[in-house]
C-alpha cells in the first residue's frame, strides 16, 4: 500500500514552538514499523520553523524571518529524523505550487518520488518556504499532503495532528460537541461550517484538513484524521484497528 502521512507542527513541536526530539523519535519508530510491513511511505512533515527556533532562539515576527528560520530549521529537522531512522535513506523534497501545477515540473516531481520509492528511500516533503511567495505558495502542509497523494496515486492519506478527528463544533469551546467518525463526502456546507482557525504555530486548522480530505476524495483516495499523540496511532490505523479518528471515504460525489 502506498501511504502519504502528514505530520503537523503540533505533532512535533511543543507549546513554545520548539521541535521536541521525543516526539520525532516516537513518530520515527512508527515510520520504521510501517516500512517493515512493506508499505511505500511518503512523509509530509512540518516542523522546520520550530527546529529553527530551537537552534537560534529567535522568534519570527514577519514572513521573511519565518522563511529564514525554516531555511535553518530544515537541516536540523532532517537530522532529527535521520538520527532516529539510522538505517533508512532519507530524501528531502521541497516543493512549491508550480512544481505541482506546471505539467513538466509536476511530471518531474512524480518521477523523482517514484524513483526514490523504488530505491527504498523515504521521501520527506515540505513546502519550499525559503523561496515561496504568495503567488507560488501551496499554503499549508495539509493541502500539500493531499496534492502529493494525488500526484503519486497514493492508496491512503493520513493526517496526524493534535485532534482525534472532526467534531460537530470546536470541542475546545463547546463541551457538547460530538465526534464524527465517518464523512462520506466533504461538502461545501461542511467546509463553510468550520472556519480556518489554527494553533499558534501551525498554518492551518480544521478547515484546511477538510480541504485536504476533499482534494484526496477528488482523486479517489481515502483520508484519516487522527491524533498523533495516541500510542502507536500509525500502526493501529494501517492495521485497521478500531481507533477514535475521522475517516473520509474515497468515493467522489454522487458516485
Amino acid at each position: 500500500m502506498r501511504i502519504v502521512v502528514k505530520i503537523g507542527t503540533s505533532s512535533l513541536c511543543g507549546d513554545d514552538g520548539r521541535l521536541m526530539d521525543a516526539r520525532v523519535e516516537n513518530l520515527a519508530r512508527q515510520i520504521a514499523w510501517t516500512r517493515k510491513q512493506h508499505h511505500e511511505l511518503i512523509v509530509v512533515s512540518s516542523g522546520a520553523v520550530g527546529a529553527g527556533i530551537g537552534h537560534t532562539g529567535k522568534r519570527p515576527t514577519n514572513v521573511i524571518e519565518k522563511q529564514a528560520l525554516a531555511a535553518i530549521g530544515q537541516t536540523y529537522l532532517m537530522q532529527a529524523y535521520q538520527r532516529h531512522l539510522p538505517d533508512i535513506s532519507l530524501a528531502q523534497i521541497l516543493l512549491t505550487r508550480q512544481d505541482l501545477e506546471h505539467p513538466a515540473r509536476r511530471a518531474n516531481s512524480a518521477n523523482t518520488i517514484q524513483r526514490l520509492l523504488e530505491w527504498g528511500a523515504l521521501p520527506i516533503v515540505n513546502e519550499n518556504d525559503t523561496v515561496a511567495h504568495e503567488e507560488i505558495r501551496i499554503g499549508d502542509n495539509d493541502t500539500l499532503a493531499a496534492r502529493v497523494a494525488g500526484l503519486i496515486q497514493a492508496d491512503l492519506l493520513i493526517l496526524l495532528s493534535d485532534v482525534d478527528g472532526l467534531y460537530t463544533e470546536d470541542p475546545r469551546q463547546d463541551p457538547d460537541a460530538q465526534h464524527i467518525a465517518t464523512v462520506p463526502w466533504v461538502s461545501a456546507e461542511l467546509l463553510n461550517r468550520h472556519t480556518a482557525s489554527k494553533g499558534p504555530w501551525g498554518t492551518g486548522g480544521m478547515h484546511t484538513k477538510l480541504l485536504a480530505a476533499r482534494i484526496a476524495q477528488e482523486h479517489g483516495i481515502p483520508t484519516i484524521l487522527a491524533d498523533s499523540s495516541t500510542y502507536g496511532i500509525l500502526q493501529h490505523l494501517i492495521q485497521g484497528d478500531p481507533m477514535r479518528a475521522t475517516y473520509f471515504l474515497s468515493q467522489p460525489e454522487n458516485s
